[in-house]
């Protein structure tokens, strides 16, 4: 079923009975050509872009709970491409020129709308180091705008420019930066791999990881064992546990960064702000509530919830930045499991066993990635090699010593 504008109309004037399921719910077959470990937004992805892009249709994604239920819904929906490393800069900026398709793609409504980015700097240092990391977006291809105190005030009025412990020298401003709506995402890859044959998997746990001679033939699962001659693990902050199966220790530590919601408003915050001394980001949904974060908790755990003494260091950085976000009621908080790598970049890549692929390590910036993620990976694994703009997110990096350091605070996971 295509859906169009007409399409809305008709159902309406008939009593909407002409829907059907967006995806099926099919049993799991004995033996696939692939599995993909994940039903987040990158294994999904994934799985489109194997269908779509390489024609391997006899494709299975196994999801735990159900499609969607991980990071994918635990996020703050951001879609940016203003990384500076070679290495980085062109696999978000193909990211970007994904999503900026995503909707005719799909033909399903993610509800992007890049409305554009603003991170903040305030320092002379901060100044010097944002020029450097527009003057790269615009290398790639990507757009950058430096904007001066006065520039920042004419488009942010609301911010509190008289402070004096945090001044606001300016910004750099990303015009297609902007947002997503997260559940959207995934609901479209996953009817766009449905369409195409891709089975979705609910409530099927994978226990156990099946290897023979070096090479995988197949995963254990809580229902039942299902053969493959490739698996690719793409599960965030449970990739450790995952590869543990097959006898790997990824250098990943997973930990929670928390996320909060307000009560609708009206509309006030028009783009994606980014308070660059207290790691704070704020945007505002279309429902009207204010979505923000910060810091992540900064101690390895699993579990999807967070402390509140982090809660209480959110709320004091958006009241430096936005003391009118005080008025503001919380209705909610929740906590998504991060992949953390050693060097805040990603990993796409082959493993020690033979059709055995991993995809993880995304830090803060997995949303953002899930168009350009599940095409490379979906190239890796139908091909061999790895996709040009993916090409340094190689596993053996962190044993070579070439690491794609962004935010040059060394090899301390929670610090990216």
């Amino acid at each position: 079923m295509r859906y169009s504008g007409l399409k809305v109309i008709t159902e309406g004037l008939f009593g909407n009975k002409g829907w059907k399921p967006a995806w099926r719910d099919p049993a799991p077959k004995a033996e696939y050509d692939a599995i993909i470990i994940g039903g987040g937004g990158h294994g999904l992805s994934t799985a489109y872009y194997l269908a779509k892009n390489h024609g391997l249709t006899n494709v299975a994604v196994l999801e735990k709970g159900y499609l969607g239920s991980g990071n994918i819904g635990r996020n703050t929906t951001i879609v940016r491409a203003n990384y500076f490393l070679p290495g980085n800069s062109e696999f978000y900026s193909h990211s970007m020129k994904l999503w900026e398709g995503l909707e005719i793609d799909l033909n399903y409504n993610v509800m992007h709308s890049q409305r554009g980015l603003i991170n903040l700097f305030h320092s002379d240092g901060q100044r010097d180091a944002f020029v450097r990391r527009g003057n790269s977006m615009i290398n790639q291809g990507d757009d950058a705008i430096l904007l001066d105190r006065e520039g920042v005030r004419e488009m942010l009025p609301y911010l509190d420019f008289e402070q004096t412990r945090f001044p606001i020298y300016g910004g750099l401003y990303h015009p297609r930066g902007g947002t997503a709506r997260h559940d959207a995402v995934a609901w479209g890859y996953a009817r766009g791999a449905d369409r195409r044959g891709v089975d979705l998997i609910q409530n099927c746990e994978v226990t156990g990881i099946d290897i023979e001679n070096g090479r995988v033939t197949g995963v254990q699962t809580t229902r039942g064992a299902i053969k493959a001659k490739k698996v690719g693990i793409v599960v965030a902050g449970r990739s450790s546990q995952v590869a543990a199966m097959a006898g790997m220790r990824l250098p990943i530590e997973s930990h929670i960064l928390q996320a909060f919601v307000t009560e609708g408003l009206k509309p006030v915050i028009d783009h994606v702000v980014s308070f660059g001394m207290g790691h704070f980001y704020i945007s505002q949904s279309d429902k009207g509530g204010l979505v923000f974060g910060g810091d992540l908790d900064f101690y390895a755990s699993y579990a999807s919830r967070g402390n509140l003494p982090m809660v209480e260091h959110v709320m004091e950085a958006g009241m430096t930045l936005m003391p009118m976000i005080g008025r503001a009621k919380v209705l909610r908080s929740w906590g998504g499991i991060m992949d953390m790598s050693p060097d805040g970049s990603p990993i796409i890549d082959k493993t020690h066993v033979d059709g055995l692929f991993i995809d993880c390590g995304w830090n803060y910036g997995g949303f953002k990635a899930v168009p350009a993620s599940g095409y490379c990976m979906a190239h890796l694994m139908a091909t061999g090699e790895s996709h040009p703009v993916a090409a340094r997110f190689k596993l053996n990096r962190f044993a070579t010593g070439h690491i794609l350091d962004e935010e040059g605070t060394g090899s301390q996971h929670n610090l990216h």
